[in-house]
């Protein structure tokens, strides 16, 4: 109940569902969210332990001073758990589609901004002898489409095991999480396809030829078939982050989701 545990990316899906498990579970929950409005829907729903604070994990100054505020509330006692969550899927589409700039976007989210975050705060984390959960994914193992998603969570996967054993001389254990695909807002397949539609209505006469026009349409069904095996249950991940974070042996690598133990 003395424990401090910070989680990333709680506006909804994994994070949302995690700060409201462990604040009931006696905690004392930092949740950070990019949103006003989630934040006040999340202390709504939570007890007087759960703090929320505004954060973009892509903005360094914004990672600072949070980490500095974060400082101030733990005090002596340091961080138990760092629980790095946000995440976004950028744009899902064959790599010749695409440009730098689409690549840029889940490769800052993912994987800088989890690293700012961490490197923030490793040092409280440090002093508690703590725990760090790493959210990666099962397309961190298999890359299933073109795009920034996967590199980034390939990186993610490289980092996490680099930490871990750079921390474990300080007592830190590190995690990973690898979900396969959940039903959260990521894996929405009505805006996925959006993207999709939109990059390949701007796309050269050249490539579409290529491709067909009857590609555009085989690619869409496809998504929309990929609904049919989607976890619903977030809490199958929720619990990974509980053994990650209370047991005794945490686990260096966990895997959620049917089709993620398949992969």
């Amino acid at each position: 109940t003395d424990k401090y545990i910070f989680i990333t990316g709680c506006d909804t899906g994994f994070g949302n569902l995690a700060a409201r498990t462990f604040d009931k579970k006696g905690f004392r929950v930092i949740a950070a969210c990019l949103t006003e409005s989630e934040s006040t829907a999340l202390k709504a729903e939570t007890s007087e332990r759960l703090h929320t604070v505004l954060l973009d994990v892509t903005d360094p100054e914004n990672v600072k001073r949070t980490a500095q505020w974060v400082k101030n509330q733990v005090g002596e006692k340091g961080l138990w758990g760092l629980i790095n969550n946000a995440g976004v899927l950028g744009v899902l589409a064959p790599t010749d589609w695409l440009t730098v700039e689409d690549y840029r976007e889940p490769i800052e989210v993912n994987l800088f901004g989890l690293i700012n975050v961490t490197l923030n705060l490793l040092p409280l984390v440090k002093k508690a002898q703590g725990r760090i959960i790493n959210i990666s994914s099962i397309g961190g193992r298999l890359a299933f489409s073109g795009g920034g998603y996967n590199p980034s969570k390939y990186a993610v996967e490289g980092f996490n095991d680099s930490l871990r054993r750079d921390m474990k001389a300080f007592g830190v254990h590190v995690s990973c999480i690898e979900p396969g695909l959940f039903k959260t807002g990521l894996s929405d397949p009505i805006k996925a396809t959006e993207k999709k539609l939109a990059i390949w209505k701007h796309l050269s006469p050249d490539i579409k030829q290529q491709y067909g026009e009857g590609y555009i349409q085989k690619s869409l069904d496809k998504l929309k078939g990929t609904t049919s095996f989607v976890n619903v249950d977030l809490s199958l991940v929720v619990e990974c982050m509980d053994h990650a974070l209370t047991s005794l042996f945490p686990k260096t690598h966990y895997v959620a989701g049917r089709d993620a133990k398949a992969f």
